[in-house]
């Protein structure tokens, strides 16, 4: 069932060297930058229908997977498909509220109740997607406390939530309000690279 991890991790390597983060400006949210950010969440808020595409690695400190990603959100529902630029192999996993479905992948097709737990089981891969859905837009899950620093650009720098540490170290400032191309999201040890190359809002 992992054959498929390990072919998808020989790119691994390449995708996170060209990720190697540079030291961050990192400012304790005062009043004014969390206004700001609240300001970006609440313009945000509606926006749950969207596509983004660009390159995803995930690894868990030993083995590891990367490709090319495409992200479509419609409401509740999603789809993903990651295709490793190496062996041209692809799998996708799309679903709801009523469970996800894990194609591609030798075995055939599997069924969970949803994707976290669909992907661990299937790939060994710890990604955090429902929370991964809001912090790809730069913002604050609902799933608890989260603290926020800003960098010099006064957008999230860092945004630590559920033991992840979510690192923005690019912004499309271009959009109002803007949204990330480069997240980092680290839980010793596991670490998922996503540098998104374009976004879409529908």
């Amino acid at each position: 069932m992992k054959r498929g991890l390990r072919y998808l991790g020989a790119a691994l390597p390449l995708l996170l060297a060209a990720c190697v983060p540079t030291p961050a400006v990192r400012m304790k949210g005062d009043a004014a930058l969390l206004g700001e950010q609240e300001a970006r969440e609440r313009a945000l808020a509606g926006a749950d229908h969207w596509s983004l595409q660009g390159k995803l690695g995930v690894s868990d400190g030993k083995d590891g997977g990367s490709g090319t990603l495409n992200w479509t959100q419609n409401g509740e529902r999603y789809e993903f498909t990651l295709r490793s630029p190496v062996i041209g192999k692809s799998f996708r996993l799309s679903g709801g509220p009523d469970g996800a479905l894990l194609e591609g992948l030798d075995g055939g097709p599997l069924r969970g109740p949803d994707a976290e737990s669909l992907m661990h089981k299937a790939l060994g891969w710890e990604v955090p997607l429902r929370d991964l859905r809001a912090w790809v837009l730069g913002l604050r899950a609902d799933s608890g406390p989260a603290e926020l620093n800003f960098g010099a650009n006064r957008l999230p720098s860092l945004l630590q939530q559920d033991g992840w540490d979510v690192d923005y170290r690019e912004w499309d400032a271009g959009r109002q309000p803007p949204v990330p191309t480069k997240v980092f999201a680290e839980k010793p040890p596991y670490k998922v690279r996503l540098s998104i190359e374009s976004w879409t809002f529908n």
